[in-house]
């Protein structure tokens, strides 16, 4: 027996629909990689979707084929994410800062058909062009006047293509379960793989980001995607902004400290997100300058943990409240939440810190357990720790094209690769990714947890910790420090801060002040090639 309510399929149109109708007036505002500001509206933007989507029919795409997007966050990579996902097909966002070999392996596995791309990224573009084995179209993002010449490539202008279609052109209708994007992640062994998304987990996504205990955004929110829409959908905030009727601000190709702290000011931001990285960089620049945030209330800080130092120095310093948050490509990314219960906010500040710098609760939508290496599921008391499984409308079921075969265990639980603890009110902390732990005379120390730390000495800009061999202790910790500008840092300066603040075996063996630390092309330390660096390396305990 069924149900008697309407069939409503969950389709990412229908979020721009609702943008268009109950808040067309309200800005979405770019900077360009033409060096403008621009300033358009949810009205307009769907408007110009549909032109979209009516231009990639006239090139000969059906639905579920892949249109790749080579993209900053600007008014018209939004535009053709909702058009090329309004026609049935599929938005395929490459990371641009992914080795030449990675982005010509993920758009042929992914059999791209066209291929929509920023003016700055053209050398790049024109150099692995003769390597695509399958984009028949070329799409520069942007108008006549900028169009290039003299191209290697048959070159279409973004602008002259949607202005011979229709605004009014028809959105394509289909099945929820149907795909709506791709993205592939690095995060796995071997080559990258594929996690397709459909309409259907999409928009249960964007309703969950929604939530008050979430980003908290309304109609009158003024939100600021720092994180690039090809790092996992911008964590839906193009998808949530539309879905809230919230003004969408975007930094185009710009992620320095004084071009985003002005528009921050000039936009009136109350929200705004980013990996920690970024933020480190905001800090320091607000430091030296004594400038302030404005109207921004909060920031929502993902891709790697969030130190203590940082979520103090936005509290005192800055009156911002840091929301810290978990998740990964085969998520949507979102999996939990820094959001209190009234048990944790009735703690002192002190004792506050202590939950607010785990990664959050597990939200409506993702179920989470830790497990043993026998597989048995480990009790939430905030010490036992074990591979962190999750589940749920949108994680993924199996990579695409089947890559890495069967991800889900019998019950359906994805495996995240991560290394984690639950407590008594769900708060998950991540103790470490399974291949980084360091493993200490049988005990494990977590490299995350360290760095955190370490980030908080004087003078310190960046941490990494790895692990070494050692003849009795089969690993020990190496702590490696980048300097602020103009700070001097030695190895018993770190150590002094560190004690008293992490268990005296954690203690690194050694402290390298270095001149730069390798990052992935997603922002996080690249523990792979320090690894590989430090392979040899002796610890004077050893």
């Amino acid at each position: 027996m069924l149900g008697s309510m309407q069939d409503w399929p969950l389709l990412v149109w229908k979020l721009i629909d609702h943008a268009a109708i109950n808040h067309g007036d309200r800005e979405v505002i770019s900077l360009t990689c033409e060096g403008t500001k621009h300033r358009s509206n949810w009205r307009t933007i769907q408007r110009r979707s549909k032109q979209v989507a009516g231009a990639l029919r006239s090139l000969g795409m059906i639905p579920a084929d892949r249109v790749a997007t080579l993209a900053w966050n600007t008014h018209r990579h939004v535009e053709a994410w909702y058009g090329i996902s309004g026609m049935g097909g599929v938005a395929h966002t490459i990371n641009p800062r992914l080795f030449d070999d990675q982005i010509v392996y993920i758009a042929n596995h992914a059999e791209d058909r066209v291929l929509m791309f920023d003016i700055s990224f053209l050398p790049q573009v024109e150099r692995l062009a003769p390597r695509f084995t399958t984009i028949e179209h070329y799409v520069l993002l942007t108008d006549r006047e900028h169009m290039p010449e003299g191209s290697s490539l048959d070159l279409k202008c973004y602008e002259d293509l949607i202005a011979a279609e229709s605004p009014e052109t028809p959105w394509t209708e289909l099945d929820e379960n149907a795909p709506s994007g791709l993205c592939y992640t690095s995060g796995t062994t071997g080559n990258p793989k594929g996690v397709q998304y459909t309409h259907r987990s999409n928009v249960l996504h964007a309703m969950a980001a929604c939530m008050t205990d979430t980003f908290r955004m309304s109609v009158q929110t003024v939100v600021l995607p720092i994180v690039p829409m090809f790092h996992a959908n911008a964590w839906s905030i193009p998808y949530t902004a539309a879905a809230a009727g919230a003004t969408l601000v975007m930094g185009g190709p710009n992620f320095d400290a004084p071009t985003l702290h002005q528009l921050i000011l000039d936009e009136g931001v109350d929200l705004a997100l980013a990996v920690p990285t970024v933020w480190l960089a905001m800090l320091q620049y607000l430091e030296k300058t004594g400038g302030n945030l404005g109207k921004l209330d909060r920031t929502a800080i993902g891709g790697s943990a969030v130190p203590r130092s940082m979520i103090e120095s936005f509290d005192k310093q800055h009156g911002v409240t840091v929301i810290q948050l978990w998740g990964m490509t085969e998520m949507s990314p979102l999996g939990t939440i820094g959001s209190a219960p009234p048990a944790v906010a009735a703690m002192s500040y002190e004792d506050q810190l202590n939950y607010r710098v785990k990664q959050g609760r597990g939200m409506f939508g993702v179920d989470m357990k830790i497990v043993g290496d026998d597989g048995k599921e480990l009790p939430r008391n905030g010490r036992d720790f074990g591979r962190l499984l999750v589940r749920g409308p949108w994680t993924v079921g199996t990579y695409f094209k089947g890559d890495g075969g069967q991800v889900l265990d019998a019950d359906g639980w994805f495996d995240t690769g991560d290394v984690a603890t639950l407590d008594q009110y769900s708060y998950m902390h991540i103790v470490d990714r399974s291949k980084d732990v360091i493993k200490s005379g049988g005990e494990w120390i977590s490299s995350i947890d360290l760095e955190n730390a370490a980030v908080g000495a004087p003078g310190v800009a960046e941490a990494a910790v790895i692990g070494v061999a050692h003849p009795k202790w089969d690993e020990r910790p190496l702590l490696l420090v980048r300097e602020k500008d103009g700070a001097t840092v030695t190895k018993e300066s770190v150590l002094a801060y560190l004690d008293g603040k992490i268990a005296k075996w954690w203690t690194p063996d050694d402290v390298l002040v270095v001149d730069d630390l390798p990052h992935t092309a997603t922002g996080k330390l690249l523990k792979t090639e320090l690894r590989e660096r430090y392979k040899d390396y002796k610890l004077p305990t050893a």
